[in-house]
């Protein structure tokens, strides 16, 4: 399915944020907000954590219809999601433009493009840096370091966390 900003280019598109990686943004999440993931679905790890956190959760994802780069709800204070790697300038870009602050986890391997250097000097974006990688799907290992990539969110331009240790649900293979 093509809609208007977005096409799936590759597997690297759909990597699932696992709980753990949610945990160290919330505590910057003021709980009277209303955050919009806008790449998310109602059972993913990012809508279910902040809702478990008491924070008020609007969804939406490309696969009900609601392509990010055509809509907006009605009301939301701030963006908290994984978006699309393939296209994370765009979704920076058009995050930027909404005017309000986000928080998007994306891979580090951004910061070799010149983009982020002149949106972090001009913009005076952010970043969540983490100790160690995040595992986004248990079959697919990140062999890239990941980040929040933020915007009026963090009290510093940047701040590091430790990354919560990850909770095995299922055996060992």
């Amino acid at each position: 399915m093509i809609y208007a900003g977005y096409t799936p280019r590759s597997s690297s598109d759909e990597q699932y944020m696992p709980t753990y990686a949610v945990i160290p943004i919330i505590k910057y999440i003021p709980r009277n907000k209303i955050v919009w993931c806008p790449f998310d679905t109602e059972h993913s790890e990012c809508v279910l954590a902040l809702k478990a956190a008491g924070i008020t959760v609007v969804h939406s994802h490309i696969c009900t219809g609601k392509d990010f780069f055509a809509y907006e709800p009605e009301k939301w204070d701030l963006i908290v999601s994984n978006p699309p790697f393939s296209v994370k300038q765009k979704v920076v870009e058009r995050c930027l433009s909404l005017g309000k602050p986000f928080a998007l986890l994306l891979s580090n391997l951004w910061l070799n493009s010149s983009a982020p250097v002149r949106l972090f000097k001009e913009k005076e974006m952010q970043m969540l840096l983490f100790d160690k990688r995040i595992q986004f799907t248990e079959k697919n290992a990140a062999y890239f370091g990941s980040s929040y990539f933020c915007y009026r969110v963090l009290p510093k331009q940047i701040v590091f966390e430790f990354k919560p240790v990850q909770i095995r649900t299922k055996p060992y293979a």
